[in-house]
C-alpha cells in the first residue's frame, strides 16, 4: 500500500495516424490518475459524455466514484486507477474542430491511448475496464494488445453494435446537425438528443415506478424530468462532440477487417470478465451472454454476471453493490495468480 495521489494532466501526441490513413499534426489527451504511483495500473474508459473524471474528489465525486476510491470494490490503496477523456472528447481532449479528420474509429481511440500510455512510461496494465462506448474500447483493446493487459472487463457492451441501436443515434443525429443548419448552434438539438438517449438508456419499469403518470400544472414529471436531462447536457457538451462518438459507436464491429466476428474472438488472449444488465434496451446482456459462451468455445478464458436491475443500461452506473464485489473478487484472483 502506498500513497494515494491525485493527479489531473494532459498528454501530448504529435504526429497521429488515424485508421482512416488520415494523420494529425498534434493531440491533446486529457487525464485523471488516482492512487499508488506504483501500484498495477488498471485503465478505465468511459461512455459517450463521460470523462476522465472517474474517480473525482470528495467536493466533486467522479462518475464511477461508488465502484472506485479508498476501500471500494476497486481500492485506489491497491490499484491506481487511470482514465483519459477520449479523442473528440469535450473535457481537455482534443475536440473535433481542432482535429482535421474524416472519421473516428473506437479503434483511433484505443490506439491514441496506448500511446499516451507508453508516453507517460505506462507498458503494462492490470486490466481495462469500461461500459457501454467503454466497454467497446476494452473489447477492442483485448484484440489490438492482447499482451498489455492481464484482463479485460467489457460492461454493459455488444460485439458490435445493432441496427436498432443505430437507429436512435441517426435520430439523435438528425436532431443536432437540423439545429445546427437552421440555427447555427445546437443547444435545442443536443437537448433532444440527450432526451432520446436517456429513454433507451432506463427501462421502462424504471420509468414506471419513478413517474407513475404524475404531473404538475399539467406537465408530467417524465416530461420535465426529460427537460432537465436535455438542458443540463446542452450546458456541458459540445454537439460536435455528440455526433462524432454516436458515429465512432455506429462503426463498433470486433469482426471489421479480422475476418468476421468467430475469427476474431480467437484472437483474444486474456480472461474476459463480462458483465450484462437486465432490461439493456441498446446492449441486450444475452447477447453477451453468447459472446463469452462463443469465447469459451474457441478455448478461451471468459465469465459472465448477469445483474438484475430494472435501470437497464445505465444499470452500470448505479446500485454497485450488486456487481462492484464480481470486478473487486476477479481482480483480487488476478493478483493472487500473478502471486
Amino acid at each position: 500500500m502506498g500513497t494515494i495521489s491525485y493527479e489531473t494532466k494532459s498528454v501530448t501526441i504529435p504526429n497521429f495516424n488515424l485508421e482512416t490513413g488520415e494523420s494529425v499534426d498534434e493531440i491533446q489527451l486529457a487525464y485523471e490518475r488516482v492512487g499508488p504511483k506504483t501500484a498495477p495500473v488498471i485503465l478505465v474508459c468511459h461512455a459517450l459524455t463521460g470523462n476522465q473524471y472517474t474517480v473525482g474528489q470528495d467536493d466533486e465525486p467522479g462518475w464511477w466514484h461508488g465502484l472506485i476510491g479508498e476501500g471500494k470494490y476497486i481500492d485506489t490503496r491497491y490499484y491506481q486507477v487511470l482514465t483519459f477523456n477520449v479523442l473528440g472528447g469535450c473535457d481537455g481532449s482534443s475536440e473535433p474542430e481542432s482535429l482535421n479528420f474524416e472519421k473516428l474509429t473506437v479503434r483511433d481511440l484505443v490506439e491514441v491511448q496506448f500511446v499516451a500510455l507508453n508516453i507517460l512510461g505506462i507498458h503494462h496494465v492490470k486490466a481495462v475496464i469500461g461500459g457501454s462506448l467503454g466497454g467497446m474500447q476494452v473489447l477492442e483493446w483485448g484484440l489490438i494488445y492482447p499482451d498489455f493487459m492481464d484482463a479485460i472487463f467489457p460492461i454493459a457492451v455488444t460485439p458490435q453494435f445493432s441496427d436498432y441501436a443505430i437507429a436512435f443515434n441517426h435520430i439523435a443525429k438528425q436532431a443536432i446537425e437540423q439545429d445546427l443548419k437552421q440555427s447555427g448552434e445546437a443547444t435545442q438539438g443536443l437537448s433532444l438528443a440527450r432526451m432520446i438517449g436517456m429513454i433507451t438508456y432506463r427501462s421502462d419499469d424504471l420509468f414506471s415506478k419513478r413517474f407513475a403518470r404524475g404531473e404538475v400544472d399539467g406537465e408530467y414529471d417524465v416530461a420535465s424530468y426529460l427537460d432537465h436531462q436535455g438542458e443540463k447536457l446542452a450546458k456541458r457538451f459540445n454537439p460536435y462532440s455528440y455526433t462524432t462518438l454516436l458515429d465512432v459507436m455506429n462503426g463498433h464491429d470486433i469482426g471489421r477487417g479480422r475476418g468476421g466476428y468467430q475469427q476474431a474472438i480467437q484472437q483474444y488472449k486474456v480472461p474476459i470478465f463480462a458483465l450484462g444488465f437486465k432490461k439493456d434496451l441498446l446492449y441486450p446482456s444475452s447477447e453477451m451472454k453468447r459472446f463469452v459462451i462463443d469465447v469459451q468455445e474457441t478455448g478461451g478464458y471468459a465469465e459472465f454476471l448477469e445483474v438484475e436491475t430494472i435501470f437497464g443500461h445505465d444499470g452500470f452506473l448505479v446500485e454497485f453493490e450488486k456487481w462492484g464485489p464480481f470486478i473487486q473478487d476477479k481482480l483480487s484472483s488476478l493478483t493472487a495468480k500473478a502471486v
